[in-house]
């Protein structure tokens, strides 16, 4: 050996001891690249002391500092952006009613990191489409950028109020807030279908199928309903409009289609009407006869009278193909949260989830690996969106019950459960990555939790 390989190895030697003798626990820049050095001048540890050993070894526990919601919307107060000693007061402009929705924006919990994209979108914010007898507007990858696999739409109908006649390139799923919705289907095979779906109750249109909407009068003001499609840049005014393709139709072509006159057609409108008065249809209305047949299978099912799951924090239904056989690629759970619990930390497989906040208040903080993480506010009327295989739950934040819908684009609902996924796995491998004491592991659920309720005091 040279001497000058000889001092080089020396002083590597050297630094190595040196990185040794270091307090356990000690971090920083320069430290992290001669860690893997000290494994391999390190001598064999028995497999025991690493079953035993403590995370401290290697990094710092987690910080306990609590990081609760710090305001509430309806708080009587001017929020800041400060938490604990981190932080300072705003003393530019402050758009205050905002900043009182979005308490985890101004001032988030310390265990947020890195980046993670926008995942909220308020219906609030959204252009308002207005016409005779209602209106819509919608949510889609132009506003949410993150949610490229669904898009959503907020209709609303007066009473006897019509969404005309129409169809879409990707499949429609609805959820009836309030009110009731007639619908009128027609199938490729010639095969019709006719009914009422009621609020909490659902309708499925596979791409393509020709389908219309109208409010009842069951409830004098009409309807209001919430519109799912499985394709995160649908937008509304792309829609296959009945009124608006024979407007562009020459009358002579359209009579020699119909076997008619033209005369028969001079009152077609000249543009599309999408949303306009009607009479409201009868409570025993019924399809035409058709020599098809009626559609082998329902587009629409009574949610409403899918008995709930009771859970420790709330309850939980679901909807899919098991259920709702022709909705191949929609799959919902209503759930809700009772004040002081979460639906528990837990994560969709290969779906992304397409939230919709219809009571209560809560939060979410979406975990995307890589120490990055986010939590995000929500209110009423709110979209919220997460990417497969993201950590989350959603706490409630308020008084009262916090009920939402979990939407994916999907023929079945899937998720995984964190504490099922450790209390199945052996003790030991749990143990050595979070240092649980014995009782602790022991007392995981075997069995999703869904919903979870506060800790006894």
């Amino acid at each position: 050996m040279s001497h000058f390989t000889s001092r080089v190895f020396c002083a590597f030697l050297a630094a190595a001891v040196f990185v040794t003798a270091a307090p356990a626990g000690g971090s920083s820049a320069a430290g992290a690249a001669p860690t893997s050095l000290v494994s391999s001048f390190s001598p064999q540890v028995p497999s025991s002391s690493l079953e035993t050993s403590q995370p401290g070894a290697t990094v710092a526990p987690a910080s306990d500092n609590p990081n609760d919601i710090l305001w509430l919307p309806d708080s009587n107060v001017t929020p800041e952006a400060i938490r604990g000693s981190l932080g300072a007061n705003v003393i530019g402009p402050q758009n205050v009613p905002m900043d009182l929705q979005n308490a985890d924006i101004l001032a988030p919990p310390t265990t947020d990191s890195g980046t993670v994209g926008n995942a909220k979108w308020p219906f609030s914010l959204s252009h308002n489409r207005l016409q005779t007898g209602g209106w819509a507007r919608q949510q889609n990858v132009a506003v949410l950028p993150m949610a490229t696999e669904m898009a959503g739409v907020n209709m609303r109908l007066e009473a006897g109020s019509i969404r005309e006649l129409h169809w879409h390139k990707t499949a429609e799923w609805a959820f009836v807030l309030q009110g009731s919705v007639q619908i009128s289907v027609v199938n490729a095979d010639g095969q019709n279908f006719l009914s009422t779906v009621n609020t909490s109750d659902v309708w499925y249109f596979p791409a393509g199928v020709p389908h219309s909407l109208q409010a009842t009068a069951d409830n004098p003001q009409g309807a209001e309903f919430l519109l799912v499609f499985d394709d995160g840049s649908f937008s509304e005014d792309s829609t296959f409009l009945l009124t608006d393709w024979l407007a562009h139709v020459p009358k002579e072509v359209i009579a020699k289609n119909f076997q008619s006159q033209i005369s028969a057609f001079s009152k077609i409108p000249g543009q599309e009407l999408y949303i306009f008065p009607g009479t409201p249809p009868a409570d025993d209305a019924v399809a035409p006869t058709s020599p098809q047949g009626t559609a082998p299978l329902p587009y629409s099912f009574a949610f409403s009278q899918v008995p709930v799951t009771p859970l420790s924090g709330g309850s939980v239904r679901i909807v899919d193909s098991s259920t709702f056989k022709i909705a191949t690629t929609i799959a919902a759970a209503e759930v809700v949260v009772q004040p002081g619990g979460i639906r528990e930390m837990h994560w969709h497989p290969t779906q992304d989830e397409w939230s919709y906040f219809i009571e209560g208040t809560g939060r979410v903080t979406l975990f995307a690996a890589s120490s990055s993480s986010r939590t995000f506010n929500f209110q009423p009327g709110d979209v919220g969106y997460v990417p497969a295989s993201f950590g989350h739950f959603v706490e409630n934040t308020g008084t009262t019950p916090l009920r939402f819908l979990e939407i994916f684009k999907s023929d079945k609902f899937q998720d995984v459960s964190l504490q099922q996924w450790l209390a199945l796995t052996p003790p030991q491998l749990v143990k050595a990555h979070l240092q649980l004491d014995d009782e602790t592991i022991a007392n995981l659920n075997k069995t999703k939790q869904t919903a979870v309720g506060p800790v006894s005091s």
